[in-house]
């Protein structure tokens, strides 16, 4: 039972520390600016639980997936960064700031922005799927299982939750922190995505200039 206990903290501290709930509130507020209150709840309801299937089955079947498909970590990461770029260039110029909109076009926009980038790849990226295929290879006794999955729902939770009350921070800081807060997790997003392309590229140009100088 220690030992599970253990586990599930080791897998919590690393799940929470690389989904970093606290830290997707400020794109989450930029991006929904201009939704009432119901849509944003909405979108983080179908962001957390879209992020929470998806590591469920990844921890099931990610490695075997990636096996199969020849999908590397370094590959997600790449891919990952250029997403990131992209997002964090557009916060940059302001261009994710939204007007109010009729109920029809809200809804659809929650729908996309739910899905990717929220629930893709800033829950669930990277850093997570890494973490829940190595913990669930760790994971061989059904104790250590249930700590593995238990870690996961709390830090899901505590996402939600966070992404939740984030309507009340936007009302703390007002419009102007909020153009203000925007550039500024436009600069950080991107700083994000050139660590996230470093790690990705730099193991593959590695390979790439051995196997020539070889």
């Amino acid at each position: 039972m220690q030992d599970a206990l253990d586990f599930g903290l080791l897998a919590f501290a690393s799940l929470f520390t690389m989904i970093d709930p606290l830290g997707i509130v400020p794109l989450f507020l930029t991006m929904t600016q201009g939704l009432d209150r119901e849509h944003m709840n909405r979108i983080a309801f179908k962001a957390t639980l879209t992020a929470l299937a998806i590591l469920i089955f990844i921890a099931f079947t990610g490695r075997a997936v990636f096996e199969f498909f020849g999908i590397s970590i370094n590959s997600l990461r790449i891919v990952g960064g250029i997403i990131f770029l992209i997002i964090g260039y557009d916060m940059l110029q302001a261009h994710i700031a939204r007007t109010k909109k009729s109920d029809e076009s809200s809804q659809e926009y929650a729908d996309d922005i739910a899905i990717t980038p929220l629930a893709i790849p800033m829950i669930c990226g990277p850093g997570a799927i890494t973490s829940m295929i190595v913990f669930s290879g760790d994971a061989s006794t059904m104790p250590r299982q249930m700590a593995l999955f238990g870690a996961l729902a709390a830090v899901i939770l505590i996402t939600y939750l966070a992404l939740r009350g984030a309507k009340y921070l936007m009302r703390v800081i007002g419009p102007n922190g909020s153009r203000v807060l925007l550039r500024l997790m436009g600069l950080i997003v991107m700083s994000v995505a050139v660590e996230f392309l470093l790690s990705g590229l730099t193991p593959v140009l590695r390979e790439i200039f051995m196997v020539n100088g070889g």
